[in-house]
Order: structure tokens, then C-alpha cells, then sequence
């Protein structure tokens, strides 16, 4: 699969902007089934400065810096990605949970993919009684890891509503489990965080999802979103599965993956500070696009 994908955000300011510094996490990851083809970031105003580093998680940070006055930051992402991705069988088998936690924490590496990195709490994955009792009914003693990673992302899928209304980035996780309403980010928050409750390497995955309008309904421009999901580590011989749980999926060739990380705050897809107005409108507009 090829995709072509267009990612806008839009700031809109209610008074004049006298100086932004924003951090972009923009590029699409390279390896894992998936190849980068091209990639580039229009920004207007045009920038001061752009400079680039590789975090800790091997993501490309894209620091840029505008000090002309505006009342309108905008940033046009485009890349062309090829995926060829084969997710495992669900009902495949896999080693005994317990086995694989003992093993992440006896991680002799300490590099981006060690499954060490993600099995403690985050700042927005804490550990909560309430939710690591949750996750604990999928993962019967001796039960395969895999199958009880895809049972809890089912129970999430099923027993959490799909509301953009009800929660915003900075919801505590512990409301979002009372409320059982949320969105993707939320969804993999709490499943991360009651599989790490029980030791399991889980990590947030940022990245976009090629959706497929109903038939005889026109695609809409824009129409399509950011999205993200969790990677289970699944012991050193299955590695890393990706599994979805706001549409109970093991993550395939729909999937483009962004950014990997503890929890959303190591992958927002853009964030930084200004010096100007308080008040702003975030517009963010995305398509997902078959070439081939």
C-alpha cells in the first residue's frame, strides 16, 4: 500500500502573535513494514530558524522558531508512505504473559524499541488500582500474552463510547476510565496503563488510519484524522504488535505510524509556546490517501 498524506493544523489567533517557538513531530518512522518515500513541511509565516534532533525514542523533532507578528500559524505536512505490514494471527498463539514480563524487566538493553522504557508509569499513564484490576480479567495465569492483549483491546472497544465531546488532552486518565467516554488517545492511555499495572511493555503509537467513506457516499477533503493506538511487547521472538482498540483491530496496512512513545505527551504531533494572545482556534485537517 502507498499512501499520500496531507497534514494541516491551523492556529488561528484572537490578537497578533509576536513570537511562536513550536516543536513538530511530522515525520513518518521508517522501518517496521513501513518506508518513507518523501516528506515536507511548508510553514507560514516563513521561519527564523528550523533545526532538527532525534529524540531519546528516535523521533525527528522539528524546531522551528518565528518572530514575525501574525494572527495565523499554519503547517502543511505531506508524505508519501509505502506499507506492507503482517500483523499476527489474534487467536495465534503467543508465550505466557507472566514469562514476558519477566523478561522486559530483565532487559539487558536500553535503546528506543527496549520493552524496559514502557513498563513503568508515565505523566499520563499512571498506575491506578482501578484500571490494573480492569485489565488483570483478560490475563487469566498462563494465558498467552497476545491473547490477553486482544481481549482487553475488545473490552476497551466494547464497554468505551467513541465521544469527541467528553474529554480534552488533558483529561486525568482516572475520569476517563470513571466516564467511559472518550476518543483513540484516550482509549490507549487506559489500556497502556493497565497493562503496565501488571508489568506488560506497552507503548502510544501516534500515526494515521486510512478510512473508507460508506458506499455512495462521497469522501469528504479533510475529512480524516490523526490517530493512535498501542504497541504490546510481545517477547523478544513476536517483538512489538500493534493493536487498536478504538476499532478493535491488530494494526495492518491501514495504518501509518508517526510517533512511538510512553504516552501521548512524547508524541504530540505539534506543541511549543507563544508570546501574544491567550485566546486560540486549533484547525487540523487530514487526509489519508491511496496511491497504490
Amino acid at each position: 500500500m502507498i499512501y499520500d498524506i496531507k497534514h494541516v493544523t491551523t492556529y488561528s489567533y484572537a490578537s497578533q502573535v509576536s513570537f511562536a517557538r513550536c516543536a513538530l513531530r511530522l515525520k513518518p518512522l521508517q522501518g517496521k513494514g513501513q518506508s518513507l518515500q518523501s516528506h515536507l513541511v511548508d510553514i507560514r509565516p516563513k521561519p527564523a530558524e528550523r533545526t532538527l534532533r532525534t529524540d531519546f525514542f528516535d523521533i525527528l523533532i522539528e524546531t522551528v522558531v518565528i518572530d514575525v507578528p501574525h494572527r495565523v500559524l499554519k503547517i502543511d505536512s505531506r508524505s508519501r508512505v509505502s506499507v506492507d505490514r503482517h500483523p499476527p494471527d489474534r487467536d495465534g498463539p503467543s508465550p505466557p504473559w507472566e514469562r514476558i514480563r519477566e523478561a522486559a524487566f530483565d532487559a539487558v538493553t536500553f535503546d528506543a524499541v527496549s520493552p524496559v522504557n514502557y513498563v513503568f508509569a508515565s505523566s499520563l499513564t499512571p498506575i491506578q488500582p482501578a484500571i490494573t484490576a480492569y485489565a488483570a480479567k483478560s490475563f487469566a495465569a498462563g494465558r498467552g500474552v497476545l491473547a490477553g492483549a486482544v481481549e482487553l483491546m475488545q473490552r476497551v472497544y466494547h464497554d468505551f463510547k467513541y465521544d469527541p465531546k467528553a474529554t480534552v488532552i488533558s483529561t486525568p486518565l482516572a475520569e476517563v476510565f470513571e466516564k467511559r467516554h472518550g476518543v483513540c488517545q484516550d482509549f490507549a492511555h487506559v489500556m497502556i496503563a493497565g497493562m503496565r499495572g501488571l508489568g506488560l511493555a506497552a507503548a502510544y503509537v501516534s500515526g494515521y488510519l486510512r478510512t473508507i467513506p460508506p458506499p455512495g457516499q462521497k469522501r469528504l477533503e479533510g475529512a480524516d484524522a490523526s490517530h493512535a493506538w498501542v504497541a504490546v511487547w510481545c517477547g523478544p521472538d513476536m517483538g512489538w504488535v500493534g493493536l487498536d482498540p478504538t476499532n478493535d483491530i491488530l494494526v495492518g496496512n491501514d495504518h501509518i505510524e508517526l510517533a512511538i512513545g510512553r504516552d501521548f505527551a512524547d508524541v504530540s504531533p505539534v506543541d511549543g509556546v507563544i508570546v501574544g494572545s491567550r485566546r486560540q482556534k486549533l484547525g487540523v485537517a487530514v487526509d489519508v490517501l491511496l496511491v497504490e
